[in-house]
């Protein structure tokens, strides 16, 4: 499995945020080869997704895709996320 960490700033309310990640949930439940995704607040403006994905394959699928380019439209980013992708190399739980 991959883990892929997308680190952005919103200038957004939290509540704002939530509204749009929430109307934009069926999307990412659909994408296929997307094990999870984890929400995630870092400080007043700054925000990650951390998704687990399946194959690195779903990984670039999903870089491809325009629900992955729409990111930075959807939270009013001014500058690129940062993204960090790593091997999952074992999980403590099934």
């Amino acid at each position: 499995m991959i883990l892929l960490i997308v680190k952005v700033k919103s200038p957004l309310s939290e509540d704002e945020l939530l509204r749009r990640a929430k109307e934009r949930e069926p999307q990412f439940k659909a994408f296929p080869g997307l094990v999870q995704k984890y929400y995630v607040k870092r400080g007043e403006g700054l925000y990650s997704g951390i998704y687990i994905w399946e194959s690195r394959e779903a990984l670039m699928a999903y870089k491809e895709s325009d629900l992955a380019k729409s990111i930075p439209a959807a939270y009013e980013m001014s500058e690129p996320p940062e993204i960090e992708v790593m091997d999952l190399l074992f999980q403590l739980r099934d």
